[in-house]
């Protein structure tokens, strides 16, 4: 065993969990983590929980009540899951109070058969906002077009957000803008800037699952440019967030608009890097781990992820930095050889999404028919 997740944690990387389950609540695990594992938070979304409830004699209890009170599937779903990042959210408070609200998160995403309506996403935001009643939840609003001016307006209502499913760097500088817009408004507002926290989560594993698919297509040099793309296109995402943020150690100045909401008591809305498990075999497993590494950074990881980091990570310290130049190399090679980066992250976008719908109507089929049997009882 090593200890590279105490380096990453020393290297600036917050590490926080890529699941949540009631059994992982239950059986004391998430705390375990947290004591040893070096986990400061937990990212969920509609497949994760749809592979949690399915089975789990965990929410039977839970389920019946539901049953007998005659709820709407959709109330129900919204029950059980907030129900869970409650008690994660409880699990964590300590990190919470310890990092001073910076980490000790638990994110919530809305129904994503929201993500193209702004005004359905702010208010199913402030709806979970209200009934999870933690301080350190996070909602997860996608970076749809839809979803940029959601992003600003929930933000402006004090409400901390974790912006998801980002795949392209011209979006993910949309994200930072639709941040400061939303922080801008706060303080207009009147509102703590402290106290609001916001991530903004760029997906790895699924744009070079997407690029080595054309790469192979194209075949012969192009080949040669497999497994590139992703950590390229997150590290130049980094040299983004510098841009408007400023480097952690000061190196790099912060843009002036950032300059006045952090003379107000804001915070830089983190990287966070989603999607880090590893779907190509033939990859070093830890790969999305060890070569993103900065301060001022998350990485949330499957917990197969996590352990393999544990096991055998070598974390050797900043691996996105130094690399902008030969990141951009990557890109351009990648175009040069016939990728088309926007069609890329446009059908990315369009899967993410599509991929999280069939999640939560299977998450509503699972619980329409526990609902049913539990009711018959």
């Amino acid at each position: 065993m090593t200890d590279a997740l105490n380096r990453l944690s020393e290297e600036g990387v917050a590490i926080w969990l890529d699941d949540l389950s009631r059994e992982r609540l239950n059986s004391g695990n998430l705390a375990e983590l947290v004591q040893e594992k070096h986990v400061v938070g937990v990212t969920t979304n509609p497949t994760i929980f749809q592979k949690a409830i399915a089975g789990n004699g965990a929410y039977n209890r839970q389920l019946e009540d539901l049953a007998v009170r005659k709820v709407t599937t959709d109330e129900a779903v919204r029950m059980i899951t907030t129900s869970d990042v409650r008690d994660a959210a409880d699990v964590l408070r300590p990190v919470y109070d310890a990092s001073n609200g910076r980490d000790g998160r638990v994110s919530i995403e809305v129904d994503p058969r929201l993500a193209h309506e702004t005004a359905a996403t702010v208010a199913e935001a402030k709806q979970l906002w209200w009934l999870v009643d933690r301080p350190n939840v996070l909602i997860k609003i996608p970076a749809t077009l839809a979803g940029l001016p959601a992003i600003s307006a929930v933000l402006a209502k004090g409400i901390s957000v974790n912006v998801t499913l980002i795949f392209s760097l011209e979006r993910y500088k949309a994200v930072i803008d639709a941040h400061l817009t939303g922080l801008e408004q706060a303080k207009a507002a009147g509102l703590d800037l402290s106290q609001i926290e916001s991530v903004a989560s760029f997906f790895v594993s699924r744009v070079d699952t997407e690029i080595d698919k054309r790469l192979d297509a194209l075949g012969g040099e192009a080949k040669e440019l497999r497994s590139k793309a992703a950590v390229a296109n997150a590290r130049l995402a980094y040299q983004a967030y510098e841009e408007v943020y400023g480097s952690v150690d000061g190196g790099k100045p912060a843009s002036a608009r950032w300059a006045a909401l952090e003379a107000a008591g804001a915070k830089p809305q983190r990287p966070l890097w989603a999607s880090t498990g590893v779907k190509d075999p033939n990859l070093p497993d830890t790969l999305y781990v060890t070569e993103l590494v900065a301060p001022g950074t998350v990485n949330t990881m499957p917990e197969a992820t996590l352990d393999a980091t544990d096991d055998h990570g070598v974390v050797t310290g900043d691996t996105i930095t130094p690399n902008y130049a030969d990141a951009k190399a990557v890109l351009d090679a990648v175009a040069a050889a016939g990728v088309d980066y926007d069609d890329v992250v446009r059908v990315l976008e369009e899967e993410g999404v599509q991929k999280f719908e069939v999640s939560w109507n299977e998450l509503l089929d699972t619980v329409t028919a526990a609902l049913r049997s539990h009711g018959d009882n």
